[in-house]
């Protein structure tokens, strides 16, 4: 069963305005936490469907990853869905008194409302786990997919047509924000060799590594790189003490496992 707007005893209904205002006042008596942040364009197009006296399913859905986009918490969209229904369902015995219960919410409403917040929130978790902030590289995890991928292939061999091609600095020395211009200086200058859709990955604090192809230009890609990641921590003055970077050709192992005891040795270096 759906959410549906039922006309009030010697009326045409309410206005999208005032179902609106309604909805709010309702959602922030039940905790909404920042009022500011409770109007959405999706607001407007579930009530303007509950005024038509349609199911409101899929408006419903568009408002819970609205929210989730926002950073709501489940909890706090289904709370607010609860004040809507509370909203529009006709008073009965309570006196006219709008009180919001969850529980009372339709049980496919509150299904839908549901997983459409977690889809977002599920991809917004994804994306975090896979891109370091600093950087802007993919993480460890995504490149432990990449290579999945790659030793999934039928009769491909990993280690004969790709390889892994690892920088790492000492940064020991270093600290604040030296420390994170210098491997912001090195994501930047990885990115500029390796543009044609290599996978390019932050291990760890100070170690970044690409996946590319064992081909007649690793070598030249490599001097390349060099060249690069000098004019730029050069430049800094702050960055004099930063040892030159170590870049090395480091030979894939035989299966997707040892790939991936491989990455966290070489995190550590």
């Amino acid at each position: 069963m759906g959410l549906r707007l039922e006309p009030e005893p010697g009326g045409d209904g309410r206005s999208l305005a005032e179902l609106r205002a309604r909805w709010r006042s309702a959602s922030l008596a039940a905790g909404w936490r920042f009022p500011s942040d409770w109007a959405l364009p999706e607001v407007d197009t579930v009530c303007a469907a509950l005024l038509r006296r349609g199911a409101a399913e899929i408006p419903i859905a568009g408002l819970a990853r609205a929210r989730a986009a926002a950073g709501a918490g489940l909890a706090e969209t289904l709370a607010d869905l609860a004040a809507l229904h509370a909203v529009i369902t006709p008073p009965g015995d309570s006196g006219g008194l709008v009180s919001p219960d969850v529980d009372a919410l339709p049980s496919r409403l509150l299904r839908v409302a549901a997983l459409a917040w977690a889809e977002v929130a599920m991809d917004k978790l994804a994306t975090t786990e896979v891109i370091d902030p600093l950087t802007g590289l993919p993480t460890a995890s995504y490149l432990r997919t990449r290579l999945r991928e790659l030793y999934g292939r039928p009769a491909h061999q990993v280690s004969e047509d790709h390889t892994l091609l690892v920088v790492s600095v000492d940064l020991s020395g270093v600290t604040g924000w030296s420390r994170l211009t210098a491997m912001i200086l090195i994501a930047e200058a990885l990115r500029v060799v390796f543009d044609g859709g290599e996978s390019i990955a932050k291990l760890g604090p100070s170690t970044v590594a690409a996946a590319v192809p064992r081909d007649g230009r690793i070598a030249a890609k490599a001097v390349m790189l060099r060249r690069e990641l000098h004019e730029r921590l050069s430049v800094d003055d702050q960055l004099e003490s930063v040892s030159p970077p170590k870049i090395k050709l480091v030979r894939l192992p035989a299966t997707h496992d040892s790939a991936c005891d491989l990455l966290q040795r070489l995190a550590r270096t």
